[in-house]
């Protein structure tokens, strides 16, 4: 008699999501390597208080992925309207998933 199992349920990591937002904008916008340090220093206080997993720019074409921790996107949404390029128009439009990462090889991501 075959046996049948069920494939496991999608156990998501205790505590806050994870939302994936994928960001539209111009890499030639005047305005980028203005906001950007002000940015990068909004995004290095997000990674150190635990709300940032992992961000950075498409390498072609323009946009970037910013991967955050939080309790909803609500939460999210207040996260991407404190960012510098968010209030000053460098984000053109962005999409905020949950997202549940199944594997992640820490040793291929920058420190």
């Amino acid at each position: 008699m075959p046996v049948t199992t069920k494939p496991p349920a999608l156990i998501y990591n205790s505590g806050d999501m994870k939302f994936a937002v994928i960001v539209d904008y111009d890499p030639n916008d005047p305005k980028v390597p203005v906001v950007r340090p002000p940015h990068r220093e909004y995004l290095k206080e997000m990674f150190a208080s635990g709300k940032l997993i992992v961000s950075g720019p498409f390498t072609e074409g323009g946009g970037a992925l910013i991967v955050y921790e939080a309790a909803s996107p609500e939460e999210v949404a207040a996260l991407m309207a404190a960012d510098p390029f968010v209030k000053e128009g460098v984000f053109k439009s962005w999409v905020v998933r949950p997202w549940n990462p199944l594997f992640c090889n820490h040793s291929l991501l920058p420190a």
